[in-house]
């Protein structure tokens, strides 16, 4: 019998925010996989957590989604997390998940700390609608901010995009002048 894939949410700033459902997953879990381990490994030991722990990020993530799904299908249990938030937002856990459900493994979302959520709430606007679209706006001046503009253009709510830290220091403005919308909020 096939093992479990769980999407574990992490804290996205407070560590306070991991929740006892993820805290037990990750404990229970045969095998960590982790976007940066070093950076999970505090998070493992602030909570105490021992497990076995693998890396599975963006440069990984062909051969060790072939790995994971051949321990997935060998009956273990696995817990996927990324650095902060949900895994599968803005980085490779999409491609696992779907590894996963292409071989008829059950996937299990571990509800937690959502960016896109706290930002919402605490940017004073309408909470509806609202878009989310997917992942980084371009990091670089040269690349043009235009085409996710475009491709949004049609939505009559409000866009979620997802900025680094390096980028925030340029100020939210920065991001948003290239889209022609205004900024309200920001999460930590």
């Amino acid at each position: 019998m096939a093992g479990i894939l769980y999407l574990c949410a992490t804290p996205i700033g407070n560590l306070e925010d991991m929740t006892p459902r993820a805290q037990r997953m990750l404990a229970e879990a045969d095998i960590i996989a982790a976007e940066d381990t070093r950076h999970t490994l505090q998070l493992l030991n602030r909570f105490n957590i021992k497990g076995r722990l693998v890396r599975y990020d963006e440069h990984s993530k062909e051969r060790q989604g072939a790995y994971l799904l051949d321990e997935l299908l060998s009956g273990k249990n696995i817990a996927l997390v990324s650095d902060a938030g949900f895994p599968g937002i803005a980085d490779p856990g999409e491609q696992l998940a779907r590894l996963a459900i292409d071989a008829g493994v059950q996937v299990v979302p571990v509800p937690g700390a959502n960016a896109a959520l706290c930002a919402l709430i605490a940017s004073g606007l309408p909470a509806s609608p609202f878009f989310f679209s997917g992942g980084f706006l371009p990091k670089s001046k040269k690349k043009s901010r235009r085409p996710a503009a475009g491709r949004m253009a049609v939505s009559a709510g409000y866009d979620y995009f997802v900025r680094s830290a390096a980028q925030d220091r340029t100020g939210a403005a920065g991001s948003a002048g290239g889209l022609g919308g205004q900024t309200a909020g920001s999460s930590a």
